[in-house]
């Protein structure tokens, strides 16, 4: 409601650069910090479980990337797919990357994937006529639901080593 109200603020920083060191924080929906990679939750998501995976790194072209910071946003693409079909059961996973404002990059200077579960029947004209995004579960329980797997994913180490 913070947000809805306006009463949040503008966010200091940026988004998948998350505050300290810790492998994940709820207070900013981080799930995932490896060396070269993170996985945080969308704070207005498109569908519950959405996704947002980045490198630890701030750069914002897909050309500029690293190989290990390459490798690692793939096998991490791979992992969270397999952790959001194991606890959402979607029908299936858009992913997604927008590079550039012009086509559609909300943060532009920082690249980030976006992997959407989707369901048959999830959206319909309420979204398209309305603006208005029905999410059956609250983004907390879902971070709480899915953060033991990504604790366990930290635990076997770097994505891209």
């Amino acid at each position: 409601m913070e947000h809805v109200n306006d009463e949040a603020g503008q966010p200091v920083g940026c988004i998948f650069e998350p505050p300290g060191q810790e492998p994940y924080s709820k207070n900013h929906l981080l799930l995932y910090r490896g060396r070269h990679c993170v996985v945080i939750m969308n704070r207005f998501p498109y569908a519950n479980g959405h996704l947002l995976a980045a490198p630890v790194r701030h750069v914002g072209d897909i050309t500029d990337l690293d190989a290990k910071e390459n490798l690692g946003l793939m096998i991490l693409l791979q992992k969270c797919c397999g952790i959001l079909r194991k606890h959402l059961q979607p029908d299936g996973l858009n992913i997604g990357l927008n590079l550039g404002k012009t086509a559609g990059a909300g943060i532009a200077d920082h690249l980030h994937f976006h992997i959407v579960p989707r369901w048959e029947g999830d959206h319909n004209f309420m979204t398209v006529t309305a603006e208005i995004r029905t999410i059956p579960q609250h983004i907390n329980a879902t971070y709480d639901m899915l953060l033991p797997d990504f604790q366990k994913l930290h635990l076997q180490g770097d994505t891209s080593e």
